[in-house]
């Protein structure tokens, strides 16, 4: 008898909703269907609006792309059943991470936003939806992130060998996986994933993204560049840490870098080395005995991004998929274990990666009617 979830998420790259759904039956996690539903380019436009640090926004504004978010991720849940040839009935929840707008778990009122009204979803798909994931962990003066190196552990842990997961969505983090199972798991934000690239190449090429880092290719690696970018204080900070594009965006670039001073394509070049090096500096320092490094996420269709990676570890790197799960599902796949984990009353985040002052039961469950 097949134990059912889905997992909805929109990363930082604000390309879309990625929805899987998974099954928790036997003694391995397994994917059974998969879906993606683009965002359409004006809600795309306004998700990045209301992004954008000190944005003014109406709250008329933010009202309604909350509802529209609701929907559109009710209709990605409904398309992959349709999909999968499975009714609603056979699902036992929803787990919806939303979209995050808004990231910020430092200061004196710690906060991290994320939308898409989950009573829309549970309403529209008949289907009980956890949803609002990040804040309980705030709420024990963790950072809210990441959560996904629980599931890392869950499914990618293996007694005897020492990995490192990387995951390059729009936000670089690692999850330290030990060789023995006492050891802590150990989990941060390392930097800028795709984001910067993705808005460099955006602003002068009109692309989404730097497909196979074919442009960053033909730029020349400043290696000034680089030394000045990794002087950040947040490449410097010990973890837990967090980060988003909040902070790592086109004016913290500007405010780095005197732009005109180079070709944009030694920009975009210089960018996926930054990328590629705050990564393997966090793999080395936290993680120097691992004997794998596992990409995922949409930096692992990068092919210059891994070949500057792997020169710069000294162990193999491989996409998630020799290990079987692939490297566009891992996220959508760990808010579906998170779901079950909520329904479970068992704990969803690992309190030494997000610095929480324990383990905690995550989200708001909103039951079907």
């Amino acid at each position: 008898m097949p134990e059912l979830y889905i997992g909805l998420i929109s990363g930082t790259s604000i390309d879309g909703i990625d929805a899987a759904l998974v099954d928790f039956s036997g003694s391995h996690i397994r994917l059974v269907e998969f879906e993606y539903l683009p965002y359409p380019a004006d809600l795309k436009a306004a998700i990045a609006h209301i992004s954008v640090a000190d944005a003014l926004i109406p709250l008329k504004d933010y009202g309604t792309l909350d509802m529209q978010l609701g929907c559109l991720f009710a209709n990605a849940a409904n398309s992959l059943l349709d999909k999968a040839r499975f009714p609603a009935t056979a699902i036992r929840a929803i787990g919806s991470h939303g979209q995050t707008v808004y990231h910020a778990p430092n200061g004196d009122s710690p906060f991290t936003l994320q939308i898409g009204d989950p009573n829309l979803i549970a309403e529209r798909t008949g289907i009980t939806t956890i949803a609002d994931f990040r804040r309980r962990d705030l709420a024990v003066n963790g950072q809210g992130a990441p959560l996904v190196p629980a599931f890392h552990q869950a499914v990618f842990s293996e007694i005897g060998v020492a990995r490192c997961i990387a995951n390059i969505g729009g936000i670089g983090n690692i999850t330290v996986l030990p060789a023995d199972n006492q050891s802590p798991v150990i989990g941060f934000d390392t930097g800028p994933g795709n984001i910067l690239m993705d808005q460099w190449i955006a602003r002068h090429q009109g692309k989404p993204y730097d497909a196979d880092g074919a442009w960053a290719r033909t730029g020349q690696i400043q290696a000034g560049l680089l030394e000045k970018w990794r002087e950040d204080a947040y490449f410097q900070a010990t973890p837990p840490k967090s980060t988003g594009k909040e902070y790592f965006s086109l004016p913290w670039l500007e405010q780095q870098t005197p732009l005109a001073a180079y070709r944009t394509e030694d920009i975009q070049a210089s960018l996926c080395a930054l990328t590629a090096l705050t990564l393997a500096d966090a793999i080395r320092h936290y993680a120097p005995g691992t004997g794998q490094a596992i990409i995922c996420g949409g930096g692992a269709h990068n092919g210059y991004l891994l070949e500057l990676l792997a020169q710069y570890l000294p162990c193999p790197v491989q996409s998630s998929e020799a290990f079987g799960i692939h490297p566009d599902h891992v996220e959508a796949m760990a808010f579906a274990w998170l779901a079950r984990q909520t329904l479970q009353h068992l704990p969803g985040n690992l309190k030494e990666v997000t610095g929480a002052d324990k383990t905690v039961v995550l989200g708001g469950i909103y039951p079907a009617c």
